[in-house]
């Protein structure tokens, strides 16, 4: 284990800050050791503050992609809680339906997975949609996974899991209507599949050309922000979703503290907010509250 200096965890702590909006400290020297000695082996750096440095400035491009991986949390699994697609199913989706059904566009949806990791969560998405809509292959969907993680964000798009991964909350009703067995993996269908499409993103960028979504899932990960960062990224996820829309956030999380528009809703036990409808919106568009 490499001797690291109080200079070289503040380093690499504003790395990961810089690189991923994740709020590192001096607490967590053993995640530098856990995570990233390996990258910092292979970097020909002379101490981790001079590899931090270098990956700063894009100095090893190479190894860039492989820290980001490294310091995010990839944990994730099929219908993750199970109550935000309960939410969706019983709740959100009948009611989106029905608002959308004397509009231009009756059969448009847009959602977003916000740290969507390997893509168990989008794909969660589109199959409870379409449990709920039996003929959606014939509706305008798009569903956005994001994930700062390039790692991640391939796997997602390749749509192939190895049978652990598949034991993680898939059930066996789901997994032969929706799956098929690709040697030692499971390919999702092109039905599920053509629903979701995926790419990079740092939540803290901005969101200009972004949007605007119908329903936003953002779970379990602005908890690695600070409380600033997180107000700010939940406040322009409200300015990105349609007037009826949704936001889901993780089963510990609370946004009250982001402003009075913030409250929470609970529906099949999920948290679940909708901070761009006032009261007089409402009532203009017919929503149930």
């Amino acid at each position: 284990m490499s001797n690291l200096t109080p200079a070289d965890v503040d380093a690499v702590c504003d790395l990961v800050d810089n690189l991923c909006g994740i709020c590192w400290d001096s607490s967590k020297s053993y995640l530098i050791e856990a995570r990233l000695s390996n990258i910092f082996k292979r970097s020909g750096c002379a101490n981790y503050g001079d590899f931090a440095r270098k990956v700063q400035a894009n100095l090893l491009p190479q190894l860039r992609g492989e820290v980001i991986d490294a310091v995010t949390t990839h944990e994730t699994l099929w219908f993750r809680d199970n109550s935000p697609y309960e939410a969706l199913k019983h709740k959100i989706f009948p009611e989106l339906i029905d608002a959308k059904a004397g509009t231009p566009y009756p059969k448009r949806i847009r959602i977003w997975s916000a740290a969507c990791s390997t893509g168990q969560e989008p794909y969660s998405i589109a199959m409870t949609l379409a449990d709920v809509v039996p003929d959606v292959h014939r509706w305008d969907v798009q569903i956005v996974g994001t994930d700062i993680s390039p790692g991640s964000v391939e796997t997602a798009s390749r749509g192939m899991y190895s049978d652990m991964e598949m034991g993680r909350g898939m059930d066996p009703q789901r997994l032969n209507k929706h799956f098929t067995k690709h040697g030692a993996h499971w390919k999702i269908s092109d039905e599920i599949r053509s629903m979701c499409n995926f790419s990079t993103r740092n939540l803290h960028d901005p969101f200009a050309g972004f949007g605007p979504f119908d329903v936003i899932f953002c779970r379990n990960v602005a908890i690695y922000f600070t409380a600033a960062d997180r107000k700010n990224i939940f406040t322009r996820m409200g300015q990105i979703l349609q007037p009826n829309g949704w936001i889901l956030v993780g089963s510990s999380e609370s946004l009250t503290d982001v402003g009075p528009k913030w409250s929470p809703q609970f529906h099949c036990k999920a948290n679940c907010y909708r901070p761009t409808l006032t009261a007089e919106a409402a009532l203009a568009l017919g929503v149930r509250r």
